[in-house]
């Protein structure tokens, strides 16, 4: 991954995959880096052309003073699609980066021809919630939060999960500053009513263990959108493209093949 430059802002970004090719653009959850796409690219078909980033606040991307709105993160991505000449994409959000997804959809409908919605929402959690979150990392850092992320993340039994070592050293290594600002932008959003005008293609994936956004929530969501998929990873939790990466890409690649992006 490399930096571009955008006139206000540093983003860490990555594209990979033959010229031409269909375009799909990972957007990574709250508290980790596109880093959690590691185990996923290599499993997709080899004629996608795959952009992954760093939101900002996260990862290798500059952090800028919090709070953060939802629409800059929405035009961070907008941004870098138009840098690398991207168009008619399929976007794949994970928890804030299904936010991104589903606003970006509804305002640059010439840029997405299909969504996936995984572990998302159109509204996560309650402005009150995330106050305390943030005034926690504030006072701690981002280890006064570590356990109880990880229990959401990764079930009851997530001590003994394999994905935790990785998880882990991805939350632990993501810049409070940054998390405090994009977990503001989770706060200020609710895209139900806006979602609900969508009708592209979607997929909307779920794990069986996630207690972040479990998937009554991830289907209620789903139903927004007319003609939507909607399928559930059983043994995952939060972040399934690190702990079932195999079946991930199997869903992800089925839904690409029947819409026709591969």
């Amino acid at each position: 991954m490399a930096p571009v430059f955008l006139p206000d802002l540093r983003l860490n970004a990555d594209l990979t995959g033959p010229e031409g090719g269909a375009p799909l653009v990972l957007v990574h959850a709250l508290g980790t880096s596109a880093a959690i796409w590691d185990d996923l690219l290599p499993l997709l078909p080899a004629t996608l052309r795959v952009l992954r980033l760093d939101l900002r606040g996260h990862g290798a991307s500059d952090v800028p003073a919090a709070p953060y709105a939802m629409g800059a993160l929405i035009r961070d991505t907008e941004r870098l699609m138009d840098h690398f000449a991207l168009k008619d994409a399929v976007i794949l959000g994970l928890s804030i980066g299904g936010l991104v997804a589903q606003g970006l959809a509804v305002k640059r409908l010439d840029l997405i021809r299909g969504m996936v919605l995984s572990n998302t929402a159109a509204k996560i959690g309650r402005p009150e919630q995330w106050a305390d979150r943030i005034a926690a990392i504030r006072a701690g850092g981002m280890a006064a939060l570590h356990d109880a992320t990880m229990e959401r993340w990764l079930g009851r039994k997530w001590r003994d999960s394999p994905a935790l070592p990785r998880l882990s050293r991805l939350f632990l290594a993501t810049d409070p500053e940054g998390w405090c600002g994009c977990a503001a932008a989770i706060a200020g959003t609710d895209f139900y009513e806006t979602t609900a005008t969508l009708t592209l293609p979607t997929l909307a994936i779920a794990g069986a263990n996630d207690a972040s956004t479990p998937p009554d929530l991830v289907r209620e969501t789903a139903e927004l959108v007319k003609g939507h998929r909607f399928a559930l990873i059983r043994g995952a939790g939060h972040i399934p493209p690190v702990e079932k990466p195999a079946e991930y890409a199997a869903l992800l690649t089925q839904f690409l093949t029947e819409i026709g992006h591969v």
